[in-house]
C-alpha cells in the first residue's frame, strides 16, 4: 500500500477519494507519468495502487476536510491539480473555494451551480424552464404534498432530491415504485428523515439504454475532452450503479452537443457529465441527471477507449499542450469488478472486458478489494449478480 513520504512534496495531482472511481483517476494518470497523491478516510482500493502515495484525512466535507487538505497543500512545493472523485468534498471545495485555491488548481463550478446541479429538484426545474427534455417529475419535501404523487403515470422512481442523503445511508439511493400506493407508503418512509425527495415517470427501456457523455471544461469554457458511452448493466438492476459499460460512438454526435449545450447553460466548469436514457416509446433521449464538478463512477471507460480525461484536464491547468485523443478502440468493455458479467448479446464482436479492480501490472487494488475484508460477502454478491443476468427480462437488448 502506497503511504506519504517525502516525495508527496512532489506530486503532481491530489485525487481526492480513493475507492473505484479515484483509481481509475490514478491509473488514467498513471499512463503519462503524472504522480498522483490520493486522500481519503480509509485505505480503500486506489491506495493500494503502486502508481499513488496514500494519505488518510478526517473526512471528505466540512471544516475537517478543508483543514487537512490545506495542511497538505502547505508541503506541496507546486499547488497541484485538484481531482475530486466523492460528492461531499466537491460541496466542501465549492462553499470554500477562495481558500482551497490557494494551495491547489483547481476548476469547478460556482457554489450556487454546484447546489443547484446536485439537487435533483432545482436541475429537473432548470433543465425544464431552458427546454431540455426531462422525465416528468415531482417534488415532496413533507408528507402534506403527497397528493402530488396523483399526476404521475406509473411505474416510477423515487430518490432522495440530495444524493448525499443517500451516501450517508439517510435513504434509500433509488426505488422502482410500481403503483401510486406503494408510492405513498415508500415516499412516507424515506419522508421521515430530513430532505426531500423526487418521483420521475420510469422511462421505458432496458438497463442498455442508458448512455452518458463524460466532459471536461476549460477556460471560458471551452470543452477540453468529451466520451460518450452506454450502459449495458447496473446494479442494482434498473436503479444501481454502472456495472459494465463500452463506449458509443452511434450516439456522440447527438449527445455531445446536447451535453455541451447544458453545460454552457448551466455555466458548468471543469469536470462533469450528464446520464440519459433512451425512451423506447417516444424514440427520443431523455436527460436523467448531471454529475457536477467530479469525475463519474465509469470514468475510466472513456481512458480505456482512447480519451483520457483526467491527462487531458491535468496538461490544460498547466498551460500545456492538451494530448489529442489516441485510435479509439471500441472493443472494450469496462466493468465495476469481477461479480459483474456483461450481457453477451450486447457486445460486437471480439470485445475485451477490463476489470475495474484488478491488472496484471497493478494487482493489489484487486486484492484489497476481492480477498480482504469478507470474501464470503464477495462471493454472495457475486452469486446473486449472475442470478439478476440470467433473468429473462434482463436478456432484452436496448436500443440498437
Amino acid at each position: 500500500m502506497a503511504r506519504m513520504d517525502s516525495r508527496s512534496a512532489n506530486v503532481s495531482a491530489v485525487v481526492v477519494g480513493g475507492e473505484l472511481n479515484g483509481l481509475g483517476v490514478v491509473r488514467s494518470l498513471a499512463r503519462h507519468g503524472i504522480r498522483t497523491l490520493t486522500v481519503d478516510m480509509e485505505s480503500r482500493a486506489a491506495f493500494w495502487s503502486r502508481h499513488t502515495q496514500g494519505r488518510l484525512i478526517r473526512n471528505l466535507e466540512g471544516r475537517e476536510f478543508i483543514d487537512d487538505m490545506i495542511e497538505i497543500g502547505r508541503k506541496m512545493s507546486e499547488p497541484p491539480v485538484l481531482m475530486l472523485t466523492a460528492e461531499p468534498a466537491v460541496h466542501a471545495v465549492s462553499e470554500n473555494i477562495d481558500e482551497i485555491s490557494k494551495w491547489f488548481r483547481v476548476r469547478i463550478p460556482t457554489d450556487e451551480k454546484v447546489k443547484l446541479l446536485s439537487s435533483k429538484a432545482s436541475f429537473h426545474v432548470f433543465a425544464q424552464v431552458n427546454d431540455f427534455e426531462v422525465p416528468r417529475t415531482v417534488v415532496l419535501e413533507s408528507v402534506s404534498d403527497m397528493a402530488l404523487l396523483g399526476v404521475l403515470q406509473f411505474p416510477c422512481v423515487m430518490k432522495p432530491d440530495d444524493k448525499r442523503s443517500a451516501l450517508s445511508g439517510k435513504k434509500e439511493r433509488a426505488l422502482r415504485i410500481e403503483t401510486l400506493k406503494e408510492a405513498r407508503e415508500q415516499a412516507a418512509v424515506m419522508l421521515e428523515t430530513p430532505g426531500g425527495i423526487v418521483v420521475q415517470e420510469w422511462i421505458e427501456g432496458a438497463d442498455s439504454n442508458i448512455y452518458f457523455t463524460l466532459f471536461y471544461r476549460g477556460a471560458d469554457g471551452r470543452p477540453i475532452a468529451t466520451f460518450t458511452g452506454r450502459k449495458l448493466s447496473c446494479y442494482p438492476r434498473n436503479v444501481g450503479s454502472t456495472a459494465v459499460c463500452v463506449a458509443a460512438p452511434d450516439a456522440h454526435e447527438v449527445l455531445e452537443p446536447m451535453t455541451l449545450a447544458f453545460a454552457e447553460c448551466a455555466s458548468m466548469a471543469g469536470m462533469g457529465s450528464m446520464e440519459y436514457k433512451w425512451d423506447d416509446h417516444r424514440r427520443k433521449f431523455v436527460m436523467i441527471e448531471p454529475t457536477v464538478g467530479r469525475t463519474d463512477w465509469q470514468e475510466e471507460i472513456a481512458t480505456l477507449c482512447g480519451t483520457n480525461i483526467p491527462v487531458a484536464a491535468y496538461q490544460h491547468e498547466l498551460g500545456l499542450p492538451v494530448t489529442t485523443a489516441t485510435a479509439n478502440r471500441m472493443n472494450v468493455a469496462w466493468r465495476a469488478s469481477i461479480a459483474d458479467k456483461p450481457p453477451p448479446h450486447l457486445l460486437t464482436g471480439i470485445t475485451e472486458i477490463v476489470d475495474g479492480y484488478f491488472r496484471t501490472e497493478d494487482p493489489f487494488p484487486a486484492l484489497r478489494q476481492y480477498c480482504m475484508g469478507n470474501p464470503l460477502h464477495r462471493l454472495r454478491q457475486m452469486m446473486q449478480k449472475d442470478v439478476l443476468a440470467n433473468r429473462p427480462e434482463n436478456l432484452l437488448s436496448g436500443r440498437n
